[in-house]
Formats: structure tokens, C-alpha cells, sequence
């Protein structure tokens, strides 16, 4: 299997790992790179020199390339754009903001780059600033979200432009990345499967409610504050979406009660007070797996489900 992205980041298969804040540490993106696949380092939460050491660390575990998330919203993203010019990654991944002023930098040391975007009008502007690639994300996804689906997303941005574009936002099999190619894809993202492996670091107490989910279990906090968040439904998830609709608290108040309950979940491991933040596709995490048999399994699904679509007439 062969593509633009696979070219573009010299990995084996189109499939990126997704930048969980609290989460993606060096020890995962090294197990997805090392599998095949592109590992990403989140940055969300963390300071300039943990930066430092996780890349530093991963270049230890794996000689393949791998990339670092960057949420532009980020206080001290200055200080961690400096250390990411020197240290190197393969690419970067830039959501939350705008990511068009730190094109040139990032190209001048060589970076690839690759914004997050979740829609048409967006994918187009960061073409033309000179993005490598685009993250395209649906609402389908864990933790922050805009308002369209994967879905609507790959109908109406991957012809909207000639840049390779990876999708993200509900998958978590092989059958969706081959939708997504089918549709003029060259890759997708993808998170929340990769929260049940067993190199990932999120808390015991997280894979095992993820392990427990069904497919109806998610809930978006936030929606009616232009801070849409999906995680899984429990106690906190449930009440915050109460007190949005009571209309009793300020959009500043409810920000606050909200703030550093993804770190209680993930890194607690506090699954009724924290937020645990999940995508839609719930029912492949059925147990903890190596990364490297989650995505063996990815892709032999990819390939039976692209062979499979081959035989299809249409009259």
C-alpha cells in the first residue's frame, strides 16, 4: 500500500496516531511508529522541556518518524515551538487555533506541517499558506470537535483541494480507512482505539470503562458554549450538560468547573468526575492489545474490505 502521505512522512501505512493531551506519550508514538504507522507526542498540558524529553526519548525507542500536537491555545506554545525547531520531529500537527504564522518555521527547520481543520473554507486557506497535509476532523471524534461529520467532511474538502488529506473522527477499524480512501483519503487518524493498547499510559480505570462502553455512550459538554467536547457519559459529563441547559451559569464559570477534568480521568484515573474523553466508535475496544495488533488488525481489515469492494457492480 502506497500514497501521498506514505510518501510524504516515509511510514508504511496511512495511518496517523492522534495527539491526546495527557496521553500520546513517546512510549506510544513510538509503538505506532515502530508498527508502521505515525506516532504523535502530545504537547497539550505540558511544559517546553517535557517536550524535549519525550522526543528525545522517543528517538530512543524508535529510528522511524514520528510527530509532535501542538494546541495552539496553549500559554507557553512559544517556548515549545522553539524546542520542537530543534529537536526535529518528521512533522507537526497544529489545532486550536491559527496555525499560518508558524508554517515558515517549522519548514525552515525542516519540519513537515500539517494542520487540523474542520472545514472546507479553513482546509483551503492553510493550502494555500503552503501546509503539507490537512488533518481533516469530524465530529465523531474525542475531545474537542466542530460541527460537521466525517462523513460531510470527506464529501465536500477532499475535492475542494490537491494536498494530501488525512481524515480523522470515528475510526477505528480497517473498514473505515478504507472508506476513507475509497473517498480520496490518504490516510486517517486515529485516537481512541489506541487508548486500550497496552503501551498507551492513560489510567487502568479509563481502558476499562472504554472496554465496558457501547456505541450510544458518548456525550458532547460544551456544545452550548462554543466549547464542544466529546467524552464518555458519566457523572460529571451528565451534570455538566445538566447545568449548560439551567442556563445558571456563565460561560466563564462553567469553563472553569470544567478545567483539568481530562487530567483527573486520564491520569487519576477518576471515571465519574473526570471528563473521559472518547470518539463515537466504541465497540471495536473490546480488550487491551499491543499497538502492533491493533494495527495488524487495521489493515488486514483495509485490505479484505478494499479487495471486497473491488467485486461491487454497479448497473
Amino acid at each position: 500500500m502506497a500514497n501521498r502521505l506514505i510518501k510524504l512522512l516515509g511510514i508504511r501505512y496511512p495511518l496517523l496516531q492522534g495527539g491526546m493531551a495527557w496521553i500520546s506519550d513517546a512510549g506510544l508514538a513510538a509503538a505506532v511508529s515502530e508498527a508502521g504507522g505515525a506516532g504523535i507526542i502530545s504537547t497539550g498540558g505540558r511544559t517546553a522541556d517535557y517536550t524535549r524529553s519525550e522526543i528525545r526519548r522517543c528517538r530512543e525507542l524508535t529510528n522511524k518518524p514520528f510527530g509532535v500536537n501542538v494546541m495552539l491555545m496553549a500559554p507557553n506554545k512559544e517556548d515549545i515551538f522553539a524546542v520542537i525547531c530543534e529537536e526535529k520531529p518528521a512533522f507537526v500537527t497544529l489545532g486550536a487555533g491559527n496555525p499560518v504564522p508558524y508554517f515558515e518555521r517549522l519548514h525552515a527547520a525542516g519540519i513537515k506541517v500539517l494542520p487540523v481543520v474542520p472545514n472546507v473554507k479553513l482546509a483551503q486557506r492553510v493550502e494555500k499558506a503552503g501546509a503539507d497535509a490537512i488533518v481533516v476532523e469530524g465530529m465523531e471524534a474525542g475531545g474537542h470537535i466542530g460541527v460537521l461529520t466525517t462523513m460531510a467532511l470527506m464529501e465536500q474538502v477532499i475535492p475542494a483541494v490537491s494536498l494530501p488529506v488525512v481524515m480523522a473522527g470515528g475510526f477505528a477499524d480497517g473498514r473505515g480507512l478504507a472508506a476513507a480512501l475509497v473517498m480520496g483519503a490518504s490516510g486517517v487518524q486515529i485516537g481512541t482505539r489506541f487508548l486500550v493498547a497496552s503501551e498507551c499510559p492513560v489510567h487502568a480505570n479509563v481502558k476499562q470503562k472504554l472496554i465496558e462502553a457501547i456505541d450510544t455512550d458518548t456525550i458532547v459538554t460544551g456544545g452550548t458554549i462554543g466549547a464542544a467536547v466529546r467524552g464518555i457519559k458519566n457523572k460529571f459529563s451528565e451534570e455538566f450538560v445538566a447545568m449548560e441547559h439551567a442556563r445558571g451559569l456563565s460561560r466563564d464559570e462553567l469553563l472553569a468547573r470544567a478545567t483539568g477534568t481530562n487530567k483527573l480521568a486520564a491520569v487519576e484515573g477518576d471515571v465519574e468526575n473526570g471528563m473521559v474523553q472518547a470518539g463515537q466508535s466504541l465497540m471495536p475496544l473490546r480488550k487491551v492489545e499491543p499497538v502492533a495488533d491493533i494495527i495488524a488488525a487495521i489493515m488486514q481489515e483495509a485490505r479484505d474490505s478494499l479487495a471486497a469492494a473491488a467485486t461491487i457492480e454497479i448497473c
